[in-house]
């Protein structure tokens, strides 16, 4: 199996499919309350057939070329993930997502993460445009999309139904050449390790 390293703290990058349904729950588990806050993550988890289920969705989306998906582990052990929930090549378009258990919190592994898969879309794939749909309350992961040098686009305001109350959902992206220009200048966390995904 493969493993990209994000740094010098053990955190590496690889696969998660659905074979690790196991490892995907207990990890889920962990930080249940924690990484439900803002996305619905566990509610779709909830057990081990569920989380299989889940996990083969997103190996069929890559099979089919419309979504992606890699776990971040730390020292061997699963601590979060990142996505793409929708990858449109025909239109160069996608849109990455995240999710963290508390314990590996605050260590930049989100932001790593991101780096190695946005600059594997934007130079590897070709896509012109990636998005990052967040709650406005979340504000860790807004400052992910501020270090990944996205823009904020918009607010829809009470557009996401979230544990049965309405949210509002901002929309950040980056483009292409606004995406190579921030690697240019130094943005995000250093060099991308690695870029192959």
């Amino acid at each position: 199996m493969y493993a990209i390293p994000l740094g010098v703290d053990g955190a590496e990058l690889g696969p998660l499919e659905p074979w690790q349904a196991e490892e995907l729950l207990a990890h889920m588990d962990r930080g249940r309350e924690y990484i439900g806050r803002f996305v619905p993550l566990p509610e779709v988890n909830k057990d081990l057939p569920s989380a299989r289920a889940w996990l083969q969705v997103y190996a069929d989306g890559t099979a089919a070329d419309t979504r992606r998906l890699w776990g971040i582990r730390l020292d061997g052990t699963l601590v979060g993930g990142v996505l793409f929930r929708v990858f449109d090549a025909e239109r160069g378009v996608c849109e990455a997502g995240c999710w963290l258990e508390p314990s590996a919190a605050g260590r930049g592994l989100v932001t790593r993460a991101c780096e190695v898969i946005v600059d594997w879309a934007v130079e590897r794939r070709g896509m012109h445009r990636v998005e990052w749909h967040v709650d406005p309350e979340n504000t860790a992961s807004v400052n992910v999309a501020k270090r990944l040098g996205m823009n904020r686009e918009a607010r829809l305001r009470e557009v996401d139904v979230h544990r049965g109350a309405r949210r509002d959902v901002e929309i950040w992206a980056v483009l292409a050449p606004e995406w190579r220009e921030h690697r240019r200048t130094g943005g995000g966390t250093g060099p991308v390790a690695g870029g192959r995904v």
